[in-house]
């Protein structure tokens, strides 16, 4: 039998190839842009400059500018647009270098690009995709432990969100060499590597002066809240108001126009309207670390450190609570004051301020968690929770480790 009349054998099947995948891996994209035949070159936002002065410095006529300029500025406000701001242009790689687009980020993952290879000139907005990935850590501490995260590679924000799950059982500035803590936790990130915050705890344990403390994050009545291992809330609930009767007359502001100094300042308060002597309660448990006169305009005021992430401010009182002193403990609803116009006042009024992790917040909008433990009907399904959880952190522990060696 002559050679060429053998059966020649089947060809297996070949393997389909997700065509989008190939492309993606043969051509270079930025900002959804393909630039496999382009030059990006970046740029910053000087300190003064304008739009119309970025696009004639890039070398467009004043008609071209103006135009660019009246098309963009529906997704890129000219008010928006700030020192150190970062953009870029992409062009062609020929003797002229005409730029096809101009993108300017907004932030890390929201970006406006100006498109300039149409028939007419357009704008539109690219946001890179954002992924969560579960991380796990754990540590001793040796100085504290902002140090210590950030010693073991992880981001030291971390810090600040441990020490909120633990506002109520742990005085975060008294953590002390030899307190250790374990945690896993979610990440974001854009691009292939680029961390841009930490997202959520999910599963925590901190051994606090030889005592350890759990927070299982459950969900209950719509709340994701944290819990303890017999599922007890670990968060106390602030009163909604230090007042019983009062009406607000000025909200939490960046910009206030004062109505005796008359001139616009940042008012990081709440203004209750109340009668005189009408009794002015703490609004959670604390303890007292100022009670004094402020000469710049608060007048009689008390300061109530709550825990390592909470305070709060009752200012112009007429007089303080039977007692309130320098260092002593308040329960929550415990009368501090009596509403007065001490200091810079228009009338009788208290200005009622809340700082979280020593940055001003509006009272209107903190986070008053409930207090309550998991519903018996909930149980079960929290038991199964938190044995999950403790099974995750061994099992990223164990990656971790391997990964290590």
């Amino acid at each position: 039998m002559c050679f060429s009349c053998r059966k020649q054998p089947e060809k297996e099947p070949e393997e389909e190839v997700d065509s989008e995948w190939i492309d993606n891996q043969t051509h270079l994209y930025e900002y959804g842009i393909c630039v496999d035949s382009l030059d990006v070159t970046e740029y910053v936002v000087k300190n003064g400059d304008s739009q119309s002065a970025i696009f004639t410095r890039l070398g467009f006529s004043p008609r071209k500018t103006d135009s660019i300029c009246r098309t963009a500025r529906p997704l890129l406000d000219p008010k928006k647009l700030i020192s150190g701001m970062k953009y870029a242009t992409i062009t062609t790689r020929d003797s002229l270098a005409a730029i096809n687009y101009i993108v300017f980020a907004k932030s890390l993952t929201d970006f406006s690009i100006i498109d300039f290879t149409g028939d007419s000139l357009r704008i539109y907005e690219y946001n890179k995709e954002i992924r969560l990935e579960r991380r796990y850590l754990e540590g001793v501490v040796s100085s504290s432990l902002w140090n210590t995260i950030k010693g073991n590679g992880a981001n030291p924000l971390l810090a600040l969100k441990i020490s909120d799950v633990f506002a109520w059982q742990i005085d975060f500035f008294d953590v002390k060499a030899g307190d250790s803590f374990r945690v896993a936790y979610d990440v974001f990130f854009i691009d292939d590597s680029t961390e841009i915050n930490v997202s959520s705890v999910e599963g925590l344990v901190f051994v606090h002066q030889g005592k350890e403390y759990v927070a299982i994050p459950f969900v209950q009545d719509g709340v994701r809240e944290f819990f303890d291992r017999e599922g007890n809330s670990l968060r106390k609930e602030f009163l909604k108001a230090p007042l019983d009767f009062f009406r607000i007359t000025s909200k939490f502001s960046n910009s206030r126009f004062h109505p005796i100094l008359k001139i616009y300042r940042a008012h990081h308060g709440v203004d209750y309207a109340a009668p005189a002597g009408t009794p002015v309660k703490t609004i959670g448990d604390g303890v007292v670390t100022v009670r004094g006169f402020d000469s710049k305009g608060g007048g009689n005021y008390v300061k109530i450190k709550h825990n390592s992430v909470y305070t709060t401010t009752y200012m112009h009182l007429s007089r303080f609570g039977k007692g309130i002193q320098n260092g002593l403990f308040v329960r929550q609803g415990t009368v501090i004051g009596y509403v007065g116009s001490t200091g810079l006042a228009t009338g009788p009024h208290l200005d009622f301020r809340v700082h979280k992790n020593g940055q001003p917040i509006n009272p209107l909008n903190m986070e008053s968690p409930p207090s309550k433990p998991v519903k018996p009907e909930l149980r079960d399904s929290f038991n199964i929770v938190r044995q999950n959880i403790f099974a995750e952190m061994d099992s990223l522990k164990q990656i971790k480790y391997e990964n290590t060696r």
